[in-house]
């Protein structure tokens, strides 16, 4: 009863740091010193900038360009309208250009020495277009607006701080790509401090460095001693499709420090991303992190120094802690030597087979894999599909979704030590049926059978006979070495992840002899170490819960948390309660997993997308109404069926797949004015000339020759356009005409299709009937889209 005891006592403490660590901060007050960061000033700003949606190119962008200019000259920074062209090919999508005019405010906070590279703070003041932007990125630019109010109450700094606020962020970092590859002004920054959002709440985390960042994070550790940073973060931010602004001044070779936050992610690109909506703690949190940050730098008479990479993390508690990856040897070195000393002790007081530290090793296997097998099946069985508009049904009540795969990753964790004490393969069932069970949904599941099948085998070989707590604690511990060692040597700014929780258990694992020890002592030390190894792998399956709608992901968590938690959780063999514990969990789970598919999540504060707009093929004389959303809600159905049309799906190119659509009645629309011409060196020269209310084109171009995009609005461009593919134009700009020009391979013809939208709904049908409370518009809804092609040959 005591090791059961310990057991939940750790449980309840790790649960409780973990959920302490991820509070923010409370609110600063208006009365605050002048010299620190408030939220209640700070949130003015964003009042005054997302009372609506402003996207790139609107009158309400305009609106809040002009609203930054005005507090930027109110705080004496002298702003500067700086409008530019921006033109990227992004990564996600080699074959296709992102352009559009923009308009980036640039003020300055001159420095002692106005010769030094200066400090900038980059937000961006423009939203998606169904989005007051509270979030992302409203509280960047307040943050911004405040963090140079605080510093210039301080005194002059040493250095020049330039406000960056940047337009067409969302379009495809536009306004940071004209700033920092086309603005003479971008060669005086010398160091940035990006602020991004995707979500409305949560720990505000900096998620991402330049290369060589150990001056940077060193900087950051000694401005902030408990700021949110993980390398980990960072190493898996590298490698995944995603970037923000922050992407644009590294590639410029400028070094900083982008910070974010992800909570509450319901909110991000949605029409609740208010002011009422987001979290003033965290507006809070992101202050207390980048004004001590960006005073460190500003008031320096030298920038943070390129230095190799460093590996840091905070540990429970929110101290953050850093040093060199060569370090890593060092901790595993150690924790090889602890966990061998705790070996020979153990064997010294009972003596077990070696056989049994191979049992051991696969039943930590074994509950990492069931576990994930479990999580999959879950994640079919809410019924929600994979995508950003899919998962909306689980982002509307996230923190239940969050509790049943907590605890069906404890569950099955418990259930696996219990199986090994007691001998019994049955536990191996577990995973098979949730493999199989996955195949019930939507065909044969190839991942969740995998898993499934995997787990059930490790399982049937672990869990064969009953193995004693010392020899499957040291095979687990084993497990957990070697996959220290694997990641040190393959990703070595994230091996920590493994290796801390990794030197927790082998420390208790020597002093205790493998729990071999059964004294009062060593029972509260097995407990502290599980209760801190707990909270460790709270944190990372709260960021990784977050982070990814991937909850196999949390297999990392599990077997972070069997590290310390096996001597407290294997049970004495045949001993009840202790190994119901494990079982009762997975129930659990199971049944919050059931009650969050039959629930309806969606009310006023989180309702249900809508995406319905009116689409006009001008070629064909053809209109229909359309929904873009995975499902159909009734509202949207309504909509379609106006007038007794019958709803079909829709294929047409700029849909990435089919959508809900019923035909309606075509409404004359101005055309857009496409024509071609050639310059004296060759080049083809396209004009657009976009309708009236136009705000974003979308140009696809077909060659029968080999031809290739020279230049967009005058910019340099390098887009090959081969015969029997098409290569893509995204231009988002108030409605004006723009050049393309193209470098033709030899005689041919070209073909371009366009799909042109209109931010409202055609004045010449009936107007959208009111939405329901539950019920709100997302993207481009309630717009109208113009399609049609352009034939020339030369």
């Amino acid at each position: 009863m005591g090791r059961l005891l310990a057991l939940l006592a750790a449980l309840i403490a790790g649960v409780f740091i973990a959920w302490a660590d991820q509070q923010t901060p409370k609110p600063v007050p208006t009365s605050a010193a002048a010299a620190a960061f408030s939220a209640e000033r700070a949130i003015g700003d964003v009042v005054g900038m997302a009372s609506v949606p402003h996207p790139q190119g609107s009158p309400a962008d305009r609106a809040a360009r002009d609203y930054v200019v005005s507090r930027m000259t109110a705080l004496g920074l002298n702003p500067q309208i700086h409008s530019g062209i921006g033109l990227q090919q992004p990564r996600q999508a080699p074959g296709r250009l992102l352009g559009g005019v923009v308009d980036n405010v640039v003020g300055v906070l001159p420095g002692r020495d106005r010769s030094l590279p200066a400090v900038a703070l980059m937000a961006h003041h423009d939203s998606v277009p169904a989005s007051p932007g509270a979030a992302d990125d409203a509280a960047g630019v307040s943050t911004a607006l405040e963090v140079v109010r605080a510093i210039k109450a301080r005194g002059v700094p040493a250095r020049d701080v330039v406000l960056l606020m940047t337009d067409g962020e969302v379009s495809g970092l536009l306004g940071a790509n004209a700033f920092f590859r086309r603005d003479p002004m971008a060669r005086t920054i010398g160091f940035v401090f990006n602020m991004e959002a995707r979500g409305s709440a949560g720990r505000v985390q900096m998620f991402q460095t330049a290369e060589q960042n150990g001056g940077a994070v060193d900087l950051l550790r000694k401005a902030v001693p408990r700021a949110v940073a993980s390398s980990l973060t960072s190493f898996v931010y590298k490698h995944m499709p995603n970037d923000t602004d922050f992407t644009e001044s590294m590639t410029a070779g400028v070094p900083g420090l982008n910070f974010a936050f992800i909570g509450r992610q319901f909110d991000y690109h949605s029409p609740t991303s208010t002011p009422a909506t987001l979290d003033r703690g965290t507006l809070q949190d992101m202050g207390d992190q980048v004004l001590p940050s960006v005073a460190a730098v500003a008031f320096a008479s030298q920038l943070p120094e390129r230095s190799p990479d460093l590996v840091y993390n905070q540990v429970p508690g929110q101290l953050l802690l850093a040093y060199p990856p060569q370090v890593g040897w060092l901790i595993l070195a150690a924790c090889a030597g602890l966990l061998a000393w705790g070996v020979v002790r153990a064997r010294r007081i009972d003596p077990f087979p070696w056989l049994e530290i191979a049992r051991g090793f696969g039943a930590a296997l074994f509950a990492a894999l069931a576990a994930g097998a479990l999580m999959h099946f879950a994640r079919r069985a809410t019924g929600a599909d994979l995508g950003f508009l899919e998962q909306r049904f689980l982002l509307a009540q996230a923190p239940r979704w969050e509790a049943a795969l907590v605890l069906l990753g404890l569950g099955v964790l418990l259930l696996a030590a219990a199986g090994l004490a007691r001998g019994r393969r049955q536990v191996a069932l577990l995973p098979l049926a949730a493999g199989l069970g996955s195949c019930l949904f939507s065909g044969l599941d190839k991942v969740g059978l995998g898993l499934g099948l995997a787990a059930a085998l490790v399982g049937l070989l672990a869990c064969g006979r009953a193995v004693s707590r010392p020899g499957a604690w040291a095979g687990v511990l084993l497990l957990g070495l070697i996959l220290a060692i694997v990641a040190q040597v393959m990703a070595p700014t994230a091996a920590f992840i493994l290796a801390w929780p990794l030197a927790v258990a082998v420390v208790a694992a020597a002093l205790t002899a493998l729990a071999a020890r059964r004294d009062l002592r060593s029972l509260v030390l097995l407990a502290v170490a599980a209760a801190v190894g707990l909270a460790f792998a709270g944190a990372f399956a709260h960021s990784s819960y977050l982070s990814l709608d991937l909850p196999e992901l949390l297999v990392g968590a599990v077997l972070i948390a069997a590290l310390p938690v096996w001597p407290l959780a294997q049970t004495d063999e045949g001993a009840p309660p202790a190994r119901l514990v494990g079982p009762v969990l997975i129930l659990a789970g199971l049944a919050t997993t059931v009650a969050v598919r039959l629930s309806q999540p969606y009310d006023a504060r989180y309702p249900e997308v809508s995406y319905v707009s009116y689409l006009l093929d001008q070629d064909a004389h053809r209109a229909w109404r359309y929904s873009a959303t995975p499902g159909l809600p009734a509202w949207s159905s309504s909509v379609l069926q106006t007038g007794g049309a019958t709803i079909g799906k829709l294929k047409h190119w700029p849909f990435r797949k089919a959508v809900d659509a019923a035909p309606a009645p075509f409404v004359e629309q101005p055309s857009p004015k496409i024509t071609l011409s050639r310059d004296p060196d060759g080049l083809l020269r396209l004009s657009i000339t976009p309708p009236p209310g136009v705000r974003t084109v979308t140009l696809e171009f077909s060659s029968n020759t080999a031809a290739a995009i020279d230049s967009v609005a005058g910019v340099e461009a390098y887009l090959p356009i081969k015969p029997g593919a098409k290569a893509g134009l995204n231009w988002t700009a108030p409605p004006q005409p723009f050049d393309v020009t193209v470098r033709p391979g030899g005689p041919g013809r070209l073909e371009v299709d366009y799909a042109m939208t209109v931010d409202r709904w055609p004045s010449a049908v009936p107007p959208l009937p009111k939405r329901p409370a539950n019920v709100m518009p997302f993207g481009q809804s309630d717009s109208t889209m113009l399609i049609g092609a352009r034939r020339f040959a030369w």
